[in-house]
């Protein structure tokens, strides 16, 4: 099989013209996305402090309604233990409490 030697032409680069046969230059219809401009801030308006203290209080907020989750499940818990005690027949099933104090 001979070595095929590309032409002259075939080294010279080629430029490919691409004509805008289907694209039509009319107007586009209007966005149905509204202008988002208005909820841009500059840089220098942001208030840190302000932020801080917001974010500060969304902590001890998170921190108060978790307190709460675990104390309302830990809650239901004993009674559910109280009333599994209580429907199984048994007696006297409130918790005993046991003082630690000696003479």
């Amino acid at each position: 099989m001979p070595d095929r030697e590309p032409s002259p032409s075939e080294n010279e680069q080629r430029v490919i013209e691409f004509r805008r046969g289907g694209i039509s230059t009319r107007l586009s219809p209007p966005s149905p996305v509204e202008d988002l401009t208005k909820y841009e801030h500059s840089e220098g308006a942001d208030d840190y402090r302000h932020r801080m203290i917001v974010n500060v209080a969304a902590f001890f907020a998170v921190v108060v309604l978790i307190g709460a989750g675990i104390w309302l499940a830990d809650t239901m818990a004993a009674m559910r233990k109280n009333q599994d005690c209580v429907l199984s027949g048994r007696r006297n099933c409130a918790p005993v409490e046991i003082t630690k104090e000696r003479w």
